[in-house]
C-alpha cells in the first residue's frame, strides 16, 4: 500500500510538473519545475515500467549463471559489484550528447526538447539499453553486430557492422570539433585540459607501478592533480608570456586532438585510458549533482521561450524544422545507439547476477537523460540574446561584434556589445562571440548557476571549471571510441591478412590506429575550416547516425523477443522502432533532397560551387571552398549509406519475424545454456 501511495504521489507531482513547463507561457518557468518532472518521471519509470520489462519481457533470472562468472578468467569477464558496473557503464555511456544536444536543440524554445528527453528516455532509450545489455548478457557478451549475425542472418550482422563503424567515425569528429570550439584562443581552457592527461598517466603508474592496489590514494592524487589543473590555468592565463604558449586557433588544436586520439588508440589501457574514465566518473557524477544541488538552492528563472520562431526552420545553429530535428539534435539525451555497443561490448562480461540489469541499463542511462535535463536549465537561463551571440557562427550573423548584435537583436532576442563584453570579462575570456558547437554556452550557464550559489565573484573559476567538465566528458568518450574503432578496424583488416586482426600485435595496432584516426580527422578538419563552425553540418549527421544505430538495436532486440515466442512483448522494442526509423528517415531525405542550402547537404554544395564558379566568394573562402564541397557531397553519400544500412536490417528482421509467425526455420538462437549460479559473495559486498 505504501508503495502505491508514494507511486501515485510521484505521478501526480510529475504530471503537475509537466504542465507547467508545458502550459506556461506569459510568466518565467522557474528551473525547479523541470528537476522535479525528471525526477519524478525517471523514478516512476524505472519502479514500475523498468521492473515489468525484466519480469515479463526479458525474465530476467538470478538463478542463471552470467557469463562474467561462467568465463571468468580474470581480464575481460569477472564479475563486478554492480555499484561498480553502474559507475563503469556510466563513465563509457556518457558523452557529448546529453551536453551538447540539448544545448543546441534550445534554439527552438525550452519545451520541445525538454519533452522528448523526459519522454525518449523512459520509452525508448532505457529500454534499448537494458534490453541489449540482458540480451548480450545471455550470448556471452557478444556486441552488437555478432548477435546481428548470428541471431538474423549475415545480412544483417554486415549492415550493422558497417553501421557501427561508420557511426565511431562521426562520432569522433564530432567530439574532436565540440573540444576544438571550447579552447580555442582560452590559455585557461586548453592548459587545463592539456594537463589532466599527464594526470591520468600519473594515476595508472602510480597504480600499476607504484602502489599497486591503493584505489583510494590513487584517487585522491587524481582529484588534487585536477584542481591543480584548473587553478594552474588560471594562473598561466594572467602570465603575459605562458598565455601565449597555450593561445592556439583551431586548426592547431585538431592537429593536437587528433595526435591525442592516436597515442590514447596505441596506448595501454592502464596508462591513460582506464585512468581518465575512472577519474571522469567522479568528475562526472559530482558535477551533476552539485548542479542539481545549486538549481533546488536558487531555483533560477528560465528565460529562453518555450516555442522560438525557428520551429518553422530558419534558425542560426542548424537549419531545420522542430520535426524531426529536435530529435536527432537531442540524440543522447533521450536515444543513443552508441549506448548499445556498450551494453553490449565490455559491461556484459562485468555482470555478476542478472538482476543488475535493470540498475546499470535502465538507471545509468535515466542519469545520463538527467544530465540532458541539466544541460537544458544550464542554456535556457542565459538571456535569448546572449545564448544566440555564443552559439551562432559568423558567417551566419556577422564578423564583427557590431554586426553580430544587430542581426541577433532583429530576430527580437536584444543584446549589447557591452553586455557580452562584460560577460566574457567576468568568465575569463577575450570573446564569447561566435562560440558555436553548445560547450561554451552550456559552460557560462553553468557558471552562472554556480555563481549565483557559491559566490559570483569566482564566475571565471567556476566557467572554467564547467569547461574541464564538459573537455573531460568528451575525451574520455573519444578515446574509447577511438579504440573501439580500432578494434573494428582490426577485425576487417584480418579478412585481408589474418595476423592484421591480431589486437595485441604493434603493427596491426599502429596500421589500425592510423586509420580510424585518419578517418575521423579528416572530418573534424573539414568542420574547423567550415566558415559556419561545422557543428551546423556535423551535428545533424551525428544525431542521424546515432538514432540509426539505436533503430537497428531495437531491430536486433525485436527480432530477438518475437523469435523467443514473446511476441505479444514485442512493441516494448517495435513502438520505438518505428518512431526513431520515421524520425530518421525523413530528416535523412530532408538533408539528401532540401533545396534549402541550410539543410540540403547537395543543394549546400551546388549553392557553393556555382558561386565559386562565379567568383562571388571572399578569397578566404574560395581557398577552403573546393574541400567543404566534397565533404557537403560526401556526408549526403554517408546519409544515403545510412538510410540503406537501417532499412536493410529492419527488413531483415521483418522477414525472422515473418518466418518465425509462419512457422519456418530460423537461424538457432545464439542464447547460451541455462546455468545455476553459484555466485552470492559478490553481491553481498559493500
Amino acid at each position: 500500500m505504501r508503495a502505491r501511495i508514494l507511486g501515485i504521489g510521484l505521478a501526480l507531482l510529475g504530471a503537475a510538473a509537466v504542465a507547467v513547463i508545458a502550459l506556461s507561457r506569459r510568466e518565467p518557468v522557474n528551473a525547479l519545475w523541470f528537476v522535479t518532472a525528471a525526477v519524478c518521471t525517471y523514478l516512476l519509470g524505472y519502479r514500475f515500467y523498468a521492473a515489468w520489462i525484466a519480469a515479463r519481457v526479458l525474465c530476467v533470472d538470478p538463478t542463471r549463471a552470467t557469463p562474467a562468472e561462467r568465463l571468468n578468467n580474470g581480464r575481460d569477464f569477472v564479475p563486478t559489484h554492480r555499484a561498480i558496473v553502474f559507475g563503469h557503464h556510466f563513465a563509457a555511456i556518457a558523452g557529448p550528447g546529453p551536453l551538447v544536444g540539448p544545448t543546441l536543440a534550445a534554439q527552438f524554445g525550452y519545451l520541445p526538447g525538454t519533452l522528448w528527453i523526459l519522454v525518449g528516455a523512459v520509452c525508448g532509450g532505457c529500454v534499448q539499453d537494458m534490453t541489449i545489455l540482458l540480451l548480450s548478457t545471455r550470448r556471452d557478451g557478444r556486441s552488437l553486430g555478432q548477435m546481428a549475425r548470428e541471431e538474423l542472418g549475415p545480412l544483417g550482422g554486415a549492415a550493422a557492422l558497417l553501421g557501427t563503424l561508420l557511426i565511431m567515425v562521426i562520432l569522433s569528429a564530432v567530439l574532436g570539433l565540440v573540444v576544438v570550439n571550447v579552447m580555442k584562443h582560452s590559455p585557461w581552457a586548453t592548459s587545463t585540459v592539456l594537463a589532466t592527461i599527464p594526470a591520468a598517466v600519473l594515476v595508472g603508474l602510480y597504480l600499476r607501478w607504484w602502489r599497486p592496489g591503493r584505489v583510494l590514494e590513487a584517487t585522491l592524487l587524481g582529484v588534487l592533480l585536477v584542481l591543480a589543473a584548473l587553478l594552474g590555468g588560471g594562473w598561466i592565463d594572467h602570465q603575459p608570456v605562458l598565455r601565449t604558449w597555450f593561445d592556439y586557433a583551431a586548426l592547431p588544436l585538431a592537429g593536437l586532438i587528433i595526435l591525442y586520439g592516436f597515442g590514447a588508440a596505441i596506448l595501454p589501457v592502464w596508462l591513460l585510458l582506464a585512468p581518465r574514465d575512472y577519474l571522469s566518473t567522479f568528475l562526472k557524477l559530482g558535477t551533476v549533482l552539485l548542479l542539481a544541488l545549486a538549481i533546488v538552492l536558487t531555483h533560477p528563472q528560465i528565460k529562453m521561450p518555450a516555442i522560438t520562431p525557428f520551429v518553422a526552420g530558419n534558425g542560426p545553429l542548424f537549419g531545420g524544422k522542430v520535426f524531426p530535428f529536435v530529435f536527432i539534435t537531442i540524440a543522447c539525451g533521450a536515444v543513443s545507439g552508441f549506448h548499445a555497443l556498450i551494453a553490449s561490448g565490455t559491461t556484459p562480461k562485468l555482470i555478476s547476477n542478472e538482476l543488475d540489469v535493470r540498475l546499470v541499463g535502465y538507471g545509468s542511462m535515466a542519469l545520463e537523460s538527467f544530465v540532458a535535463i541539466m544541460a537544458m536549465i544550464a542554456a535556457t537561463l542565459l538571456d535569448p540574446g546572449v545564448f544566440f551571440a555564443i552559439n551562432s557562427a559568423a558567417g551566419v550573423v556577422g564578423a564583427t561584434p557590431e554586426a553580430a548584435v544587430r542581426t541577433i537583436s532583429g530576430w527580437g532576442f536584444p543584446v549589447s556589445v557591452e553586455q557580452m563584453r562584460a560577460l566574457a570579462q567576468a568568465m575569463g575570456e577575450q570573446t564569447l562571440f561566435a562560440r558555436t558547437g553548445g560547450a561554451p554556452s552550456l559552460a557560462v550557464g553553468m557558471a552562472s548557476i554556480f555563481g549565483s550559489t557559491f559566490g559570483r565573484g569566482l564566475l571565471a573559476l567556476w566557467y572554467h571549471f564547467a569547461i574541464m567538465f564538459e573537455a573531460v566528458f568528451l575525451l574520455a568518450t573519444l578515446d574509447a571510441g577511438t579504440r573501439v574503432g580500432r578494434f573494428m578496424v582490426q577485425d576487417v583488416l584480418a579478412r585481408l591478412w589474418p595476423p592484421l586482426g591480431r589486437t595485441s600485435w604493434y603493427p596491426s595496432v599502429l596500421l589500425a590506429s592510423a586509420l580510424i584516426v585518419g578517418a575521423w580527422g579528416y572530418f573534424l578538419y573539414i568542420g574547423v575550416i567550415d566558415p559556419n563552425g561545422g557543428v551546423n553540418i556535423l551535428w545533424p549527421l551525428f544525431g542521424i547516425a546515432n538514432q540509426m544505430l539505436a533503430a537497428i538495436a531495437l531491430s536486433i532486440a525485436t527480432g530477438i523477443i518475437i523469435k523467443s515466442g514473446r511476441r505479444r512483448y514485442a512493441l516494448v522494442t517495435l513502438v520505438p522502432l518505428a518512431w526513431l526509423a520515421v524520425v530518421t528517415t525523413t530528416a535523412a531525405w530532408q538533408k539528401v533532397t532540401s533545396g534549402d542550402v541550410r539543410i540540403g547537404l547537395f543543394a549546400a554544395a551546388n549553392d557553393m560551387a556555382a558561386k565559386l564558379a562565379a567568383g562571388l566568394l571572399p578569397a578566404e573562402r574560395a581557398a577552403v571552398a573546393p574541400q567543404l564541397i566534397f565533404n557537403q557531397r560526401l556526408d549526403g553519400w554517408l546519409t544515403i549509406l545510412l538510410t540503406a544500412i537501417l532499412w536493410l536490417v529492419i527488413l531483415d528482421m521483418a522477414r525472422i519475424c515473418h518466418r518465425r509467425l509462419r512457422g519456418l526455420p530460423l537461424p538457432a538462437s545464439s542464447e547460451a545454456r541455462h546455468h545455476p549460479t553459484r555466485l552470492r559473495a559478490v553481491r553481498a559486498e559493500p
